[in-house]
């Protein structure tokens, strides 16, 4: 038997899959659930019923994903064999495209789903057949970023489809193939770059691993997933420096205020891209609440671990100033740049509804945004699929 475990490990080891500390149980189910990334299907039932059923504020979110352009039924799928992205998407050449068709594959699932109109199912089947019979690279400096956006929409749509369309997908093997071999390899190994960047890396990664039921897969990027949000997101309770993550080597407290953009003072909450912008820290936040809620949906709820700590915290820190709170003179100089998007819904409802955090300010400026659209990047209608949702 212990001759047996160690050849295992050698074997991963040489796949480079092991990627769970010693004596660490995996994270990855015995059995997949779908579907199961982000949005399960007890939620998809509750949101259905809701809408149906003219309630509020789930029919005013449905009304504004079907007016939105990733709706349109005459949309027409823009593939190409290779995605190049630069920084701040310069050149953009299909990244824009990339993103806004996995968006409009998972809007078109979410509207089949919710209509039974087959009409979307259909449209959201020809956008990712129309991509994975093309794709082959994705290039140019923004290459992880890219991939990890695109493949976080990716198999959200697919997995609706697949394990509730009744209808046929007869390309949905050439998809996955897409999705392990084209995207995969791009975002399972990291990011060195500001933390969002591997947050929403590993966002695509684990729900990639879900879709191939690759356990291998979801335990490296969980891995890699629990490191870097202890690294986004400070607690106090970390000591007088924020975490990091160790193949940076920020090893001086001069190294780490430089990587917290230039912040010197660490309270609760406070992200490691506050002081660069809140935009680019809710996607961090984002990528943070949707890994966390797929694993949920998988049978592992880190929603009352640290995880769900620096969620919570780090949601409640800027929605405050996102409100119209002023900016301490120790907090980025005494200057924010704001711009949080639609990125509160899903934490707040695992954090508040489900485990009875307090969280006022979150749940204010939830409800005052609502209902939730896209950031037109890799998230979109929360309020719709997660908005007071209990299931």
């Amino acid at each position: 038997m212990r001759r047996t475990a160690l050849l295992a490990a050698s074997a991963a080891l040489v796949a480079g899959v092991l990627a769970w500390p010693a004596g660490a149980a995996p994270d990855a189910p015995a059995a997949f659930v779908h579907p199961g990334v982000t949005v399960s299907k007890g939620q998809l039932d509750f949101t259905r019923s809701k809408v149906t059923a003219g309630a509020q504020p789930w029919k005013g979110a449905f009304d504004r994903m079907m007016a939105s352009k990733y709706a349109d039924l005459n949309r027409t799928p823009r593939p190409r064999a290779v995605v190049e992205c630069g920084s701040y998407s310069n050149p953009n050449l299909g990244c824009t495209d990339e993103r806004e068709d996995a968006i409009a594959a998972y809007t078109h699932a979410l509207a089949w789903y919710i209509t039974r109109d087959e009409r979307h199912a259909r449209k959201a089947i020809e956008l990712m057949d129309a991509w994975s019979a093309v794709i082959r690279d994705h290039t140019n400096s923004n290459a992880p970023l890219q991939t990890g956006w695109a493949g976080s929409s990716w198999p959200r749509a697919a997995e609706i489809i697949k394990y509730t369309y009744s209808g046929t997908w007869a390309n949905s093997g050439r998809f996955a193939t897409m999705l392990r071999t084209v995207y995969l390899p791009e975002i399972i190994n990291g990011s060195n770059s500001n933390g969002n960047w591997e947050l929403s890396m590993m966002e695509a990664a684990v729900g990639i691993s879900v879709f191939l039921e690759d356990k291998a897969s979801y335990d490296k990027a969980m891995a890699t997933f629990r490191t870097r949000t202890a690294a986004y997101v400070y607690l106090e309770s970390d000591g007088a420096l924020p975490k990091t993550v160790p193949s940076q080597n920020l090893n001086t407290r001069e190294k780490v205020v430089k990587y917290w953009q230039g912040q010197s003072t660490f309270v609760n909450g406070l992200s490691q891209e506050t002081c660069r912008d809140f935009t680019h820290t809710g996607y961090g936040l984002s990528a943070i609440s949707h890994v966390a809620e797929t694993s949920r949906i998988q049978g592992q709820d880190l929603y009352g671990t640290d995880v769900g700590e620096r969620l919570r915290h780090g949601l409640g820190f800027h929605a405050k100033y996102q409100l119209g709170a002023g900016a301490e003179s120790r907090l980025c100089g005494g200057s924010l740049k704001l711009g949080l998007g639609p990125v509160t819904e899903v934490g707040h409802n695992a954090l508040a509804n489900r485990l009875g955090h307090a969280m006022t300010n979150t749940a204010t400026l939830t409800r005052r945004d609502r209902p939730a659209g896209s950031n037109n990047l890799f998230v979109a209608w929360e309020t719709l699929t997660h908005g007071d949702n209990p299931a």
